[in-house]
């Protein structure tokens, strides 16, 4: 098999209602890749579905993970990464199928040391509209001090500069994405690339959250959300991330 020029990496606990449309999704951006095939890697994490044999019908590699922590999990996948570009993607979220032409573009232009991509809700409500906001406010302050908007959703980088970096911060719980971005920018910023946005390509990720705990639970529960915004509260992440399903 020739060496792929993309691993993307996508978390999964307990996901067979949406890992088959992520890889699906997947498979048709990968029809239009450039320069060859693209290796999908699946960390079914604490699973006791079928998320495992869903994955492995669409031939992706499956990696066990017993963690309680994203950080971990994406790292976990990582380190099973043969690409020369790193994509990391939720398993409830559905890559645009330009979306491996766009990534290839921005980093073979060499302007870009990687970036993320802006997502969009496969339903969209006053209660997500509002909370969308609310979380927005919260980390303006760090977009704010980083002088440069910074996306997350669905992340791409050389995985020399993944390494570089020392993937993501395995002490963080939470908000883990944004740390990421954070350091991903400064470190291109020390070799003359910027931060960027892919301008076309985009996710649909599913608003399951919303549809679990009620649309507008962010605002009713201020409290907790403040606790997940520290990345460190083990206690609120369980409640709202890990624990869940």
């Amino acid at each position: 098999m020739k060496k792929p020029i993309f691993s993307v990496i996508i978390p999964a606990h307990n996901e067979e209602n949406y890992i088959g449309g992520c890889l699906e999704a997947i498979q048709k951006a990968a029809s239009h890749a450039p320069k060859g095939s693209v290796q999908i890697i699946v960390v079914a994490n604490r699973c006791t579905d079928r998320t495992a044999e869903i994955a492995l019908s669409y031939g992706a590699l499956v990696v066990p993970n017993e963690d309680k922590s994203i950080s971990k999990i994406r790292n976990a996948g990582a380190a099973r990464a043969i690409g020369r570009i790193i994509v990391t993607i939720d398993a409830d979220s559905k890559m645009t199928e330009n979306s491996f032409i766009e990534i290839h573009k921005m980093l073979t232009s060499k302007l870009y040391v990687g970036g993320g991509t802006m997502p969009k809700f496969d339903r969209m409500s006053l209660g997500i509209a509002v909370s969308s906001a609310y979380v927005a406010m919260n980390l303006a302050p760090i977009m704010i001090k980083e002088k440069a908007p910074l996306s997350g959703g669905m992340f791409w980088c050389l995985k020399k500069d993944f390494d570089a970096i020392g993937g993501f911060d395995e002490e963080l719980v939470s908000l883990e994405d944004m740390d990421f971005a954070v350091r991903l920018k400064r470190h291109g910023e020390k070799t003359g690339r910027r931060y960027g946005t892919l301008p076309n390509a985009k996710i649909i990720t599913s608003s399951r959250k919303f549809d679990e705990f009620g649309d507008w639970y962010l605002i009713k529960n201020r409290e907790l959300t403040k606790r997940i915004f520290t990345g460190k509260d083990k206690e609120a992440a369980d409640s709202f991330y890990y624990d869940v399903r």
